[in-house]
C-alpha cells in the first residue's frame, strides 16, 4: 500500500520524520512518498499546494499531513493555498475524528476522559472552504465584516452517522453539541438530522448540549462523554479544550476521514519558534499515524493494519508513562528523536 507524506512546515518535518521511523520499524510493507507543501513548496514551485499533491493524495491509500504556517502565507492568487483546508474540501474529508484520553500524571481533571469527538469537517463559519466559489467572509465597506455560516443537511448527516458508529462500538452515547438556542434555523438543522440519524441506533443514547455546557462539562465531568458529535468551529474549539485537559495537545491523536481517502493530521500548530532544535513532540501525529492505519485496515481488510495500529498506541502510551520517557513540553528530558527512539524501542 501506497502512503503519501507532506511534511509541512515549521516542526512539520521533524515529526514526520519521527513517524515515519515508527511506521518502517513495524515493516509493514508500505511504500512512501514525500512531497513539499508549505513554504517550502511555496519557493520552489509557487504553491504552498502543487496541483500534483492534491492528486497524489487522491490516488494514496492514507496520506500524513504535518503542521502547516498557513498564518505566513500569501494571498491565494500569489500561490497562498491552506493545504489543510484545501485537503478537506477537494477530496471531500467530512469528519475530523479527535479522540482524547486523560493520562495518569499529566491530566489536570480529577475525573477520567475517554472521549471522541467528531467534527463536521467542510462547512460552517469557516469561510475558506464553506463556498462553491469565492470566500464565506467578506466586507461590503471599510468599516463592516460579515461572515457567512453553512449548515447542510447531508453534511450534518453523514458526519452524524460517523459517531454513532463510533458510538456503537464503545459505551453507546453520542453527545450532540450545538448553539441552537441563538443559531435556531442552521443548528437546528444540524440537530434535526442528528436526531433523523439517532433514529437508526435505538441502542445508542443521544444527548444534546449547548456549547457553552458542553465546555464546562469536559472539565466538570469528563467521564459523562463517550462520542461528541459537533460542527466544525466548535468541535475545532472543544478538541483543543479536550486535548489540553487531556495533558497537552502535542497528545492528541486526529485523521481527517472521507469515503475513499483518509488523512492523519497532528492536532497542532507548525512551531516555527522550535522547528529544527529537536524539541517538538512528535506524540500527536505518531498516534494519529496509527489511527489511519485502523482506518485503511478497516477499508481494504487488512487486519495486521489494524494490529500495527494498537501496537504503536500502546507503545505511544507505555514511553508517556514514565516521566523519564517524555518530551520537554510534557516536563520530560527527551527530544524528538529521543522520545521516537522510546516509542520504536516499545514495539520490539
Amino acid at each position: 500500500m501506497r502512503l503519501l507524506a507532506l511534511p509541512g512546515d515549521g516542526i512539520g518535518p521533524e515529526i514526520t520524520a519521527a513517524t515515519l521511523r515508527v511506521l518502517a520499524a513495524l515493516d509493514l510493507g508500505l511504500e512512501v512518498e514525500i512531497a513539499d507543501i508549505g513554504l517550502k513548496a511555496l519557493a520552489g514551485q509557487g504553491s504552498t499546494l502543487p496541483a500534483g499533491v492534491l492528486q497524489k493524495a487522491a490516488g494514496a491509500d492514507g496520506v500524513i499531513l504535518g503542521p502547516v504556517s498557513h498564518l505566513d502565507y500569501p494571498p491565494r492568487d500569489k500561490g497562498g493555498i491552506n493545504p489543510s483546508s484545501e485537503l478537506r474540501v477537494k477530496l471531500d474529508l467530512y469528519a475530523n475524528i479527535r479522540p482524547n484520553r486523560s493520562r495518569e500524571g499529566l491530566s489536570i481533571l480529577k475525573k477520567p476522559m475517554d472521549l471522541i469527538l467528531v467534527r463536521e469537517n467542510t462547512e460552517g463559519f469557516y469561510s475558506d472552504r464553506n463556498m462553491f466559489a469565492g470566500s464565506g467572509e467578506f466586507m461590503p465597506d471599510e468599516d463592516m465584516a460579515l461572515s457567512v455560516r453553512k449548515v447542510t443537511a447531508k453534511a450534518s448527516a453523514r458526519v452524524a452517522r460517523v459517531a454513532f458508529d463510533l458510538a456503537r462500538g464503545r459505551r453507546r452515547k453520542v453527545t450532540a453539541v450545538h448553539k441552537a438556542n441563538v443559531l435556531k434555523l442552521s443548528d437546528g438543522l444540524f440537530l434535526r438530522e442528528v436526531r433523523r440519524v439517532a433514529a437508526d441506533y435505538p441502542d445508542v443514547q443521544l444527548e444534546e448540549l449547548i456549547v457553552d455546557a458542553a465546555a464546562a462539562h469536559l472539565i466538570r465531568r469528563p467521564d459523562s462523554f463517550d462520542v461528541i458529535v459537533t460542527t466544525n468551529m466548535f468541535g475545532d474549539i472543544l478538541s483543543d479544550e479536550a486535548a489540553e485537559l487531556s495533558g497537552s495537545l502535542g497528545l492528541g491523536g486526529s485523521v481527517n476521514r472521507g469515503d475513499s481517502v483518509c488523512v492523519a493530521q497532528a492536532q497542532h500548530g507548525s512551531a516555527p519558534d522550535i522547528a529544527g532544535q529537536d524539541r517538538a513532540n512528535p506524540c500527536s501525529l505518531i498516534l494519529s499515524a496509527a489511527m489511519l492505519l485502523d482506518w485503511m485496515a478497516a477499508r481494504h481488510g487488512a487486519p495486521k493494519l489494524a494490529e500495527a495500529g494498537r501496537r504503536i498506541t500502546a507503545a505511544v502510551e507505555a514511553v508517556l508513562a514514565d516521566p523519564a520517557g517524555r518530551t520537554a513540553d510534557l516536563g520530560g528530558p527527551l527530544g524528538t528523536a529521543g522520545f521516537t527512539d522510546r516509542v520504536i524501542a516499545a514495539l520490539a
